[in-house]
């Protein structure tokens, strides 16, 4: 089964490419891999929520972000070389602009992990960071990058 194939299964439908903010593009291939450029939570061209997870923003809401972070993503990437390209999910890098004392950014994350393994299974089994912030940009609880092998 195509992965195209797999999302229309799950109900998934890739959103389109989200403009970039400054002076960078959504994905960059290199050899056998693409690079993504940080996604926020946008929807539609909005961002839809801003504020610190633990203060404005629940764990939980943020989880759910960091999936819509993450299928911006994938569109940077579908974008590039096309879904159907991709052999395995290499690394997620994700930023969660954190309230003091919020340790909780692993969970946050989750909410990208998660929805990889549901797509690809075992492709989508990756390496990943999840690094808690001060700031995001214009105001972001969570930021996802990608690394996959094509």
């Amino acid at each position: 089964m195509s992965w195209s194939a797999r999302l229309a299964e799950l109900g998934i439908e890739l959103p389109g490419v989200a403009a970039p903010l400054a002076a960078y593009v959504p994905a960059v291939r290199s050899g056998s891999h693409v690079y993504t450029s940080g996604q926020l939570p946008f929807v539609e061209g909005t961002l839809v929520a801003t504020g610190k997870v633990g203060a404005e923003v629940s764990p939980e809401e943020a989880k759910d972000l960091a999936r819509v972070s993450v299928l911006n993503a994938l569109a940077a990437v579908d974008s590039v070389v096309g879904i159907d390209s991709i052999v395995r999910i290499v690394k997620v890098v994700g930023f969660v602009a954190s309230a003091e004392g919020f340790t909780g950014q692993p969970a946050v994350v989750n909410g990208a992990s998660e929805l990889l393994g549901e797509v690809f299974g075992d492709a989508g089994k990756h390496a990943r960071s999840a690094v808690g912030v001060a700031e995001l940009p214009i105001g972001s609880p969570v930021e996802i990058e990608l690394i996959v092998e094509v």
